[in-house]
């Protein structure tokens, strides 16, 4: 019976490093595929925190919290920052205050029927429901269809006609009056 024999072949340094480099890629890669990372902070903490540090929102690459009393932020440029815990809690509640929440379309969109709201009443018009996917309405005077008035990522538009061009203006009260409708006086 034929026996295999094993030898240790030796590998010089340069050699070994390029091997564990590579199997660190594997291994990176590998566990980035089976549990790809996700980044825990939105652009808003990234601004949070920026404001605390004294920095800008890019710079700023994660946080962690170390045994439960420092709070770490790791810089993009590797640079480390530690905090107290409670006093860092505190700066974040305070900054949250002074940044606004950003509108989210459902606010933007009652916001905007709001003004469309007030702006009808000011021309003694009357409109159908919106409809918020397009946030367009018709609008129509003493049972006559007047025209379409609706505000999309442009701002503020207006249509005499079925067919026809949008005008886009600044404000809800523009659009109506570029309809041709002047305002109800007051008796």
């Amino acid at each position: 019976m034929a026996y295999g024999t094993l030898t240790k072949q030796a590998l010089s340094v340069d050699e070994q490093q390029k091997a564990q480099e590579e199997l660190n890629q594997l291994l990176a890669t590998q566990s980035e595929t089976v549990a790809p990372t996700q980044d825990p902070l939105t652009n808003r903490d990234r601004q949070i925190i920026a404001t605390i540090i004294n920095s800008t929102p890019d710079q700023i690459k994660t946080i962690w919290i170390e045994g439960g009393i420092t709070v770490w932020v790791q810089l993009t440029n590797n640079g480390r920052l530690p905090f107290e815990r409670d006093w860092f809690a505190t700066r974040v509640a305070e900054v949250k205050a002074t940044i606004a929440e950003p509108e989210t379309p459902r606010q933007r969109n009652e916001r905007l029927s709001d003004e469309l709201e007030e702006a009808c009443r000011k021309y003694g018009l009357w409109h159908d429901e919106v409809d918020w996917l397009s946030f367009s309405t018709k609008v129509f005077q003493e049972g006559r269809l007047v025209g379409f008035v609706g505000c999309n990522a442009e701002g503020w538009y207006s249509r005499p006609r079925l067919y026809g061009r949008n005008q886009v203006v600044d404000t809800a009260d523009s659009a109506i009056a570029y309809l041709g409708v002047r305002p109800v006086v007051a008796a």
